[in-house]
């Protein structure tokens, strides 16, 4: 098993909202509101539309749960769905969640990436299963995937 570069996205984000406690933890929606991805077989823009429908567990830990639209640089849509966590110690967890520029490397933040479309020209995506490193900013997240070849 190797990593292939897929692609770079940079997903602009909407402020959080807060849906308070629920029975998983602290539920938050946090709404997708544009972006572009680049990679050596993958380019476009990521379309506003979709959401991050996040838990953030008592631990601090933030279970990642996304699902949105990107429309390729030759006018393909494709459906993306992310999975993953995020968590570090408290304090840098603090800074990141006040908007603060942190070194991605004092936190973890992973994503496992699913992608689906009709297209005949990435139909070879229906069959990638992807990994990605991430960062988040005060309004985007920026992950680097690696399809699992």
């Amino acid at each position: 098993m190797r990593l292939e570069p897929l692609a770079t996205f940079t997903v602009e984000l909407d402020p959080i909202l807060e849906l308070g406690q629920s029975p998983w933890g602290r539920r938050r929606v946090i709404n997708i509101v544009g972006g572009v991805f680049e990679g050596p077989r993958l380019r476009g823009e990521v379309l506003p539309g979709g959401a991050d429908w996040q838990v953030v567990h008592a631990d601090g830990m933030a279970s990642i749960d996304t699902r949105y639209t990107l429309r390729t640089h030759d006018g393909a849509h494709l459906y993306i769905s992310t999975s993953g966590v995020r968590h570090g110690p408290a304090a840098v967890m603090a800074r990141l969640a006040a908007g603060e520029p942190v070194d991605p490397g004092e936190y973890y933040f992973r994503l496992f990436c699913r992608f689906e479309t009709g297209d005949d020209r990435y139909l070879w995506l229906n069959r990638t299963l992807a990994v990605a490193s991430a960062a988040r900013t005060a309004d985007a997240v920026r992950y680097e995937a690696y399809a699992l070849t």
